[in-house]
């Protein structure tokens, strides 16, 4: 640690002096060295403490890195291994297979949402154990799926929240199940799953009833996304709405 001397401190007075008035230097260029004396001071007196929180941070660090490296790779390429049979017994619709016993002594996405927490594949394994949940009729644990998942990009938000709209409105839960579908909606801007949540979420409307809602979507829907399939007959949906929302 370097220490200043009288020299030079003079010396740091002497340059300081040429650029202030007299009435000034004294004091300032005391000043600067106590604050520099106190720096020193600081580190002196507290060494040990600010040693000990730098090798806290490297030690962290090391932990985190050594995690990624050995343990959180592997466990990702594992769990990328034991995903393969849940997902063909997904593609084949067998879906309470594929959420519990894809065979062979595989698990299901319900375990590897479990067993493999904290990797790529934990984390779909709770989206497709979700969509499994809904298709087998059980919309409360579909709900506790959907909602851990953690989607990222640009379509995997609109499929979890459009999901999540499905099952509350299973549930009869028609203000989560409305919202969900609006978030859905919102979240992506790809044009085609826009367009497919739009005419859901019109289609929920008018089960509620709610003819003027519904009609906002369809209208949307042709005016805003008319080359995507789920336009090619929404004409009929609007006179429906329109007719529904007069009577």
């Amino acid at each position: 640690m370097r220490r200043f001397s009288l020299t030079n401190i003079k010396q740091l007075r002497a340059k300081m002096a040429k650029r202030l008035n007299k009435n000034q230097d004294s004091d300032l260029l005391v000043d600067i060295v106590e604050v520099r004396e106190s720096a020193r001071n600081f580190f002196d007196d507290n060494q040990n403490i600010i040693l000990g929180v730098v090798a806290g941070l490297v030690i962290v660090l090391g932990g985190w890195f050594a995690y990624s490296k050995f343990f959180k790779g592997p466990k990702e390429t594992e769990a990328i291994a034991q995903i393969v049979a849940a997902q063909q017994k997904f593609e084949q619709d067998s879906f309470a297979l594929a959420l519990a016993n894809p065979g062979n002594g595989m698990p299901g996405f319900a375990d590897i949402a479990k067993q493999y927490s904290g990797t790529q594949s934990g984390n779909l394994a709770l989206y497709y154990a979700g969509i499994c949940c809904l298709n087998l009729g059980q919309f409360d644990a579909a709900v506790d799926y959907l909602q851990d998942y953690s989607p990222a990009g640009d379509i995997t938000p609109a499929m979890k929240n459009g999901a999540l709209g499905d099952a509350y409105s299973e549930l009869n839960d028609s203000d989560n199940a409305l919202s969900h579908y609006e978030k859905a909606v919102s979240s992506s801007d790809n044009a085609l799953i826009t367009a497919y949540y739009l005419k859901k979420l019109g289609m929920y409307y008018e089960k509620l009833k709610r003819h003027e809602d519904a009609l906002e979507q369809y209208t949307k829907l042709k005016e805003e996304y008319p080359n995507t399939p789920y336009a090619a007959d929404v004409d009929k949906y609007i006179i429906r709405a329109s007719a529904a929302g007069k009577s």
